[in-house]
């Protein structure tokens, strides 16, 4: 791992370097689909975002948006650092504009701000109105239900205009740690090459790492087939998004309200699954995955899933299955394949795959855009809100059912996502200590190693050293 500053920018300036950081002003106006605006459209957008409940969220995912290439996944201090950021929606004749202060230095070229930021901000504009205002309203969605929760992630999606129906099947998402070294990287690369000279889409949680290299390796996979409609979607969520802030690869920027939803978007966007190595929060993604597969319900659903990194990473991908077979079963050995070192091999076999996963989709009358057949149980809906109590009640033990004891371990990653780069999450535990898992001694235990071995490979935190936010404890009755 690189022993490069705790935040470090792409020009080498330090993240928060007080010569360097901070512009004092700025006005900025929209283009694409906040362009064109009817002045009660307008009305209603700047009513919106001047909301108390949303002014707060909105000038926080904008300061991160504004970070891009600044990369911290402490997200306490860009917000001490950036205290006196401000970013205001304003009316104008023709529409609207931005008027920002005192923002990071780096979203700007000789005084213009890049482009590909504006577009990222306007798409938080965009998302967290729509959420705070739409999707928040009882009248409209229950999110206490399903069907409502399914309702409403396909409405954000539609509302950004990343669902492109007619499209045969095209959507790969890609998993894997933010904190990776440079082989494993630059392996994320190869593989989204060979996906991008299939003309596949790439869609990840759209921060650094393993979310960005296949990105970057795919881009010149289109650019040498001249795919000119190529699509690098990035999904995240309002709590993750200032320690994992949108690369400058992602074309379509989507965030959701919480991490259960973005999770859900991936399910229904993607056609395929590739998982690179990562840490806690890969493991929370997969755990949340192999649980909804394992599902009686999607026992017929195509959704091929790869684990695959560089030769070196047979170790990490052996202890993550000994894993998840000691807590899952052996049955959950069939719902994905590992292929190491072979970037080629991964491409031919998702595209075989996800012909199939057209088949299917269109012998059951299933939408190419929206996978509206997955059956996703409402425990692994419903929010979990990670606090100090919340985690002291965790039920892990294995005379749970399986699918029962797969919400509880993803949880349990979740939580320990929120106290390592969640802002809130961190204030918390510097506040009151540690979080406390329980649960029956070799069951803990087996998750203890797993922690342990993604600490050791340095995979829990960009630089620095790893103070774990969680202690783990045996149970006292069984």
């Amino acid at each position: 791992m690189s022993s490069t500053p705790a935040c470090q920018s792409s020009s080498n300036h330090s993240a928060f370097d007080p010569e360097t950081a901070k512009t004092a002003y700025a006005e900025i106006g929209p283009r694409g689909s906040l362009e064109l605006l009817s002045q009660r459209e307008l009305t209603a957008l700047i009513e919106g975002v001047n909301h108390c409940d949303l002014q707060e969220l909105f000038r926080r995912c904008s300061l991160a948006v504004m970070n891009t290439g600044n990369e911290c996944d402490d997200a306490t201090q860009l917000f001490d650092f950036y205290r006196d950021f401000s970013i205001e929606v304003a009316r104008r004749t023709r529409g609207l504009k931005l008027i920002i202060r005192n923002a990071p230095r780096s979203a700007f070229i000789e005084g213009r701000m890049v482009e590909g930021i504006r577009q990222h901000l306007f798409a938080v504009l965009r998302d967290i109105v729509y959420i705070g205002t739409e999707i928040s309203d009882p009248a409209r969605y229950d999110l206490t239900r399903g069907s409502d929760i399914t309702d409403a992630i396909f409405h954000i999606l539609k509302h950004a205009h990343v669902m492109q129906p007619g499209m045969n099947p095209r959507v790969v998402v890609c998993w894997g740690g933010h904190s990776i070294p440079r082989d494993e990287y630059d392996y994320t690369k190869e593989v989204g090459y060979q996906l991008g000279l299939r003309g596949f889409d790439i869609c990840t949680g759209c921060g650094p790492g393993a979310m960005k290299g296949p990105m970057k390796g795919a881009a010149v996979g289109h650019t040498k087939q001249r795919n000119r409609e190529a699509r690098y979607l990035g999904l995240t969520e309002t709590g993750i998004i200032a320690a994992e802030p949108p690369n400058p690869m992602v074309s379509d920027l989507v965030i959701l309200p919480d991490i259960e939803k973005r999770l859900e978007a991936f399910l229904r966007l993607g056609h395929a699954i590739v998982v690179f190595p990562g840490g806690v929060g890969t493991a929370e993604e997969i755990l949340y995955l192999m649980g909804i597969l394992l599902a009686p319900a999607n026992a017929g659903l195509e959704l091929p899933v790869i684990f695959t990194g560089p030769s070196h990473t047979e170790n990490y991908f052996a202890e993550l299955d000994r894993f998840l077979t000691f807590t899952l079963g052996e049955n959950v050995r069939g719902k994905y394949e590992v292929i190491l070192a072979d970037p080629v091999q991964v491409g031919r076999s998702i595209s075989r795959k996800i012909e199939e996963v057209r088949k299917q989709r269109r012998r059951d009358g299933d939408a190419y855009y929206f996978n509206w057949l997955l059956t996703i149980p409402e425990t692994h809906q419903a929010p979990f809100d990670v606090n100090h109590d919340s985690v002291a009640r965790l039920k892990l033990s294995r005379t749970m059912p399986v699918h029962e004891l797969a919400v509880e371990i993803r949880r349990a990653f979740s939580a320990i996502v929120t106290g390592n780069v969640k802002e809130h999450g961190i204030r918390m535990i510097q506040k009151h200590g540690p979080l406390r898992l329980r649960g029956d001694a070799e069951l803990v235990e087996a998750l203890d190693r797993l922690l342990r071995n993604f600490t050791a490979q340095g995979r829990m935190k960009l630089n620095g050293e790893y103070r774990p936010c969680y202690t783990i404890a045996r149970s006292s009755g069984p």
